[in-house]
């Protein structure tokens, strides 16, 4: 089967797309032909050797978190999923590939009215905006949510959960995203200086949470200034600044939280109104797309 591979780190030109042996489903397993596989910021930090460190690679080294497509073979003990079943999820470091192999309880079932498109690229950062505000205490009817970089993947999924609770959300994003914004429900402010100031002037009974998907110093410090309970401020990128400052690192995934996502999604309360494919040989294209910051909404991999 085709899968992307990277035989070192580096910019986008390192990624290259090869043939590898097709797994197999062991007892509990499914696998999965893939359909669409998100693209996220995490993927670029592997492909840059972030994470090198505390996980020294193993090269050739695969790539891809999510995905969405349709069960094929089913291991021994799986009574859940049958071949022929849509499903989708999260799975580290193999789904930019035609097969993954997933554990079927990890798995959930794709709505009919869920596109391909915006299915393989929810999962990750759905789980991610979900289980993030759970950690900061949750968002409640009546309370004010501030989320920095909102039109991202996470930001939108984050923005659309908030408000499904009754909160108020207000959302940083450039001036080209505020429509984007208006559409999911926030309350859309410009970034750079001064945002504490017009956050201020939009919620002037106050911000009770932040959550920070974007990272660095401005979206730290208007955190700090806003947010009087440093256990309601989270941040699913700057690990850094959350041990420096004494708030929380967030994210995770969830099953639980992933087929709530789904359940969203199969009653429209939840959408991911903006999605760019790109065809599995032009992954490189779709990493630059990603990495140059203030993407809308999810880059995804279109496979099969």
């Amino acid at each position: 089967m085709r899968a992307v591979v990277i035989d070192e780190y580096g910019g986008p030109e390192v990624l290259r797309l090869t043939e590898v042996p097709e797994p197999v489903a062991g007892p509990g397993q499914v696998r999965v032909r893939v359909r669409t596989a998100g693209v996220n910021p995490v993927d670029v930090k592997q492909r840059t050797g972030f994470f090198s460190a505390v996980a020294p690679p193993r090269f050739p080294l695969r790539m891809g978190n999510e995905y969405a497509g349709t069960v094929d073979q089913v291991g021994e003990g799986v009574a859940d999923f049958a071949v022929g079943d849509d499903v989708f999820g999260s799975a580290t470091g193999q789904c930019y590939a035609e097969l993954v192999v997933v554990d079927a309880a990890d798995v959930a079932g794709k709505p009919a009215s869920l596109g391909w498109d915006a299915a393989g690229g929810l999962p990750a950062v759905g789980q991610t905006a979900y289980t993030a505000l759970e950690q900061i205490g949750g968002v409640r009817a009546g309370e004010t949510l501030l989320v920095h970089a909102a039109a991202g993947g996470v930001g939108t999924v984050a923005v659309q959960i908030a408000r499904l609770r009754g909160a108020v959300v207000i959302g940083t994003a450039s001036e080209g995203n505020h429509d984007y914004l208006r559409s999911l429900g926030a309350v859309p402010v410009a970034y750079g200086p001064g945002l504490a100031d017009r956050v201020r002037a939009l919620a002037p009974g106050g911000v009770d949470a932040a959550l920070d998907a974007v990272g660095g110093d401005d979206a730290t410090a208007v955190s700090l200034a806003l947010v009087a309970d440093r256990r309601r401020i989270g941040t699913t990128v700057d690990a850094a600044a959350a041990e420096a400052h004494g708030f929380l690192r967030v994210g995770g995934r969830t099953t639980p939280g992933l087929r709530q996502l789904a359940e969203w999604s199969r009653t429209g309360d939840l959408v991911l109104p903006s999605v760019t494919g790109y065809p599995l040989d032009e992954v490189a294209a779709a990493h630059r797309h990603v990495e140059g910051g203030h993407t809308r909404g999810k880059v995804v991999l279109r496979v099969g």
